[in-house]
């Protein structure tokens, strides 16, 4: 039997090609977002697409009734919506902070909590949740994305402990800078909150030029994703390249001061 699979994000970056690769293996694909057009190459390739956005309770309703109705069951969720919130603490208004814990935390886990009754009445599920390094680690003016991050981390410890005994799997895949539209988005964040005479805009400026420097690609994070959803007991966690699975490694040995004066010496 095929299985189902839920893609959020699905509409670019990460959680189109994972769509996509999906597709290929053989799934059935409902890709989730708040840009329908966008999606139209999942309907080309037999996959479903319907509008998504994880803030909106009637949204998210609306979207896991349209999943149940097709097919009347979830095999998988991947949670990629998302986006990087940069800028002071400082600065960063209260408003904007809130935003991003709605997107890339409140709103996945109200997700979480609509699919969860199919999954443990099927007795089988599996939920990957796309984190990042930066839910490892810190750097100056990346606060509410960091913290959303970290929050993302726990919270899958946690939901992994309670639905394990339903059957259910939790993951958490981590990429480090991912070639995407994520990073214009963040940059603009980030420059949009720091004003030109803000005392933190030189950190800024030179953290902007960071950010634009990716490494891996979508389709690297997609075959991690794909990998994580096929094998029979998947790891927790899973970074994309080896530097990124060192790197993983290297943060739990290093202590916080250490990690504060490397974090400082990059952008000073």
């Amino acid at each position: 039997m095929k299985k189902v699979a839920i893609v959020t994000g699905a509409s670019s970056g990460i959680g189109l090609a994972a769509a996509k690769l999906l597709l290929k293996q053989g799934y059935y694909v409902v890709g989730g977002a708040r840009h329908v057009e966008q999606m139209k190459v999942l309907t080309e390739l037999g996959g479903k697409v319907h509008e998504l956005d994880v803030t909106k309770e009637s949204s998210l309703k609306a979207f896991v009734a349209f999943v149940l109705d097709s097919y009347g069951r979830v095999d998988l969720l991947v949670n990629s919506a998302g986006y990087g919130s940069f800028g002071a603490l400082e600065e960063v208004t209260i408003e904007e902070a809130k935003h991003q814990m709605d997107v890339n935390l409140f709103g996945l886990v109200r997700l979480i909590q609509l699919v969860l009754p199919t999954m443990r009445t099927q007795k089988s599920g599996r939920i990957i949740n796309i984190s990042s390094l930066a839910g490892l680690m810190y750097t100056q003016l990346g606060g509410w994305y960091h913290i959303s991050k970290h929050a993302l981390e726990t919270m899958s410890d946690i939901l992994r402990l309670e639905v394990k005994p339903f059957g259910v799997d939790v993951v958490v895949v981590e990429p480090g800078n991912t070639a995407t539209g994520w990073q214009k988005i963040a940059v603009g964040k980030l420059l949009a909150a720091t004003p030109i005479h803000s005392p933190y805009r030189r950190v800024a400026e030179r953290l902007a030029k960071t950010l634009k420097d990716s490494r891996a690609t979508t389709n690297d994070v997609a075959a991690v994703i794909v990998k994580a959803a096929m094998t029979r007991k998947p790891k927790l966690r899973y970074q994309i390249r080896f530097q990124e699975q060192v790197t993983a490694k290297l943060l739990k040995l290093i202590p916080d001061r250490i990690q504060d004066r490397l974090v400082t010496r990059m952008f000073s």
